[in-house]
């Protein structure tokens, strides 16, 4: 009812303004006698744009605009009807009866645009509708009017409607917005450049100039939104960038909550960036201010830290025991990609690990193959031996053994080695690997996967020989065994340091033998 009554008021205020009451649409006005249906207002702001203030077109105008805006009594009624229609029919009746300006016209097509996603609509129509051409002609005919703030959110919406970026009215808007870069509040460059990051990407010539603009102006920073916005939208696309916003993300860490901690995480592990002094800060924090965080936040955290191979074994206990409660419930997706974090990282939390040896005997059903493998892996590299041991590699086997030929190569080479380290190969395991049909395929290829399926081939025809009295072959023909030296292998400052550490002991290099190659695939 209020949001009738407020849209009546306007309609009312507005005939006061065109020259021909009855110019204004029967189907619009509501007579006063009637009941209205009950239509709520928008209270959420045009989330497509990221304004703050859900109900007001002043949101981000320069004082400027603010002040002249509210001088013409006529602009603001318009403005109003424009932020209440519910339609685009209610949106394009308003050009029908007053001649509007550029500024007008805009805020027309940004609201068309809103509605367009809020209500899923065909934009293909929106776009062939003649009003809609007579608005982008406004527009472009008086483009240098627009105000900044409606020119920015113009473009985007204009971009978000699909329309050809090489149409001449497209390309007269971006222009303008690169004309006006230098007068528009950091705050809209930092709309502007979210924006354009995801919807053209690093190609986009002007993005690649807000950028500048934002890489100039970066003492203008402020905000912890600010900062994790641009650092997870923006900060992959210029590095000088992203140094001038980890510099700020550290200066702002404790007041970050879990959900922007997580963000910045993620953001520095999609980038690679192991910035160490703001990833001890944002450790520290969560550990001291945050007790309690949602399993998406543990997900990513420990994710993060996996790929970025940053140890904090205090932060990972926290993470393992908020995680302990949450395993009974999570998917199988959700208990791989942990377990897989952890074994990236060689940090074992028993009961962590024994609660999803336990998943995994409950939810044998809805765990897949890979799933299976992953575990498997994960158990291998931290050498974890879990205390019910023959129930769970009993349900390993019978779930394995007979999809071992649905399994691709490097993977099922993977699982072999994974079991000879938990010595749980079985026969079966060790004749599908050491086949000759099998290693044929890797024979004279010299590519690095191809030489780290060779060594891993080597160690599991060593663990067949050696650890397995019962199994009688194949094994792995002699020219496999041969102990030359993988192409590119360096040699790591510790190793060097120990070899001349030994040739001082022994008195020179030529009283001792280094880097002898066996044929177990280790050297001595």
């Amino acid at each position: 009812m209020a949001a009738r009554l407020v849209r009546r008021c306007c309609w009312r205020h507005f005939g006061a303004f065109v020259s021909t009451p009855s110019a204004v649409p029967a189907s619009l006005l509501v007579p006063a006698g009637k009941a209205a249906t009950a239509r709520a207002l928008p209270q959420a702001p045009f989330t497509l744009f990221h304004t703050s203030s859900p109900s007001s077109w002043a949101d981000g105008f320069s004082v400027k605009e603010q002040v002249e805006e509210s001088r013409n009594p006529e602009h603001k009624v318009i403005g109003e009807l424009i932020e209440t229609a519910t339609s685009p029919r209610e949106l394009f009746q308003l050009s029908e009866f007053r001649a509007l300006n550029s500024n007008q016209a805009s805020l027309i097509i940004t609201q068309l645009s809103r509605l367009a996603v809020e209500k899923n609509l065909e934009t293909e129509s929106i776009l062939r509708d003649e009003r809609f051409q007579q608005l982008i002609g406004i527009t472009d005919s008086q483009i240098s009017q627009v105000w900044n703030n409606t020119l920015v959110n113009l473009l985007k919406s204009l971009c978000s409607l699909g329309m050809d970026s090489n149409r001449r009215e497209m390309q007269s808007v971006e222009q303008e917005v690169l004309w006006r870069l230098r007068r528009l509040t950091f705050r809209q460059l930092t709309s502007l450049a979210e924006f354009l990051a995801v919807k053209q990407g690093k190609e986009s010539r002007l993005l690649n100039e807000v950028i500048k603009k934002l890489e100039l102006r970066w003492t203008e920073l402020e905000g912890t939104r600010t900062v994790v916005t641009l650092m997870g939208k923006v900060g992959h696309v210029s590095p000088a960038l992203m140094d001038r916003l980890e510099d700020k993300a550290l200066e702002l860490a404790e007041q970050f909550n879990p959900d922007d901690i997580r963000k910045i995480m993620l953001a520095l592990a999609y980038q690679n960036r192991r910035c160490v002094p703001l990833l001890r800060a944002l450790s520290y924090h969560l550990i001291q201010k945050h007790s309690e965080l949602s399993l998406s936040v543990l997900m990513d955290l420990i994710f993060a830290y996996g790929k970025l191979n940053f140890h904090q074994p205090q932060v990972f206990q926290k993470i393992a025991t908020d995680l302990h409660p949450h395993v009974s419930t999570m998917k199988p997706i959700e208990v791989t990609r942990c377990i897989r974090s952890f074994a990236l990282l060689k940090w074992l939390s028993l009961p962590l690990f024994e609660a999803i040896v336990q998943y995994a005997l409950d939810n044998t059903k809805q765990l897949s193959v890979t799933h299976l493998c992953s575990i498997i892996l994960s158990f291998a590299r931290l050498n974890f031996q879990p205390s019910g041991s023959e129930d769970f590699f009993n349900m390993v086997h019978e779930e394995l053994q007979s999809q071992l030929d649905s399994l691709e190569p490097h993977l099922l080479t993977d699982l072999v080695w994974s079991l000879c380290v938990l010595q749980q190969a079985k026969a079966p395991y060790l004749q599908r690997v050491l086949a000759p049909d099998f290693h044929a395929r890797i024979r004279g290829d010299q590519s690095l996967k191809a030489q780290n399926l060779r060594l891993k081939l080597i160690h599991i025809n060593a663990a067949a020989k050696l650890e397995s009295p019962d199994y009688r072959g194949p094994f792995l023909p002699a020219e496999m065994l041969s102990p030359a030296e993988p192409a590119g292998e360096k040699v790591t400052l510790l190793q060097s340091s120990l070899r001349e550490a030994l040739a001082g002991v022994l008195g020179s290099r030529e009283n001792g033998r280094f880097d002898a190659r066996t044929i177990y695939g280790w050297q001595i």
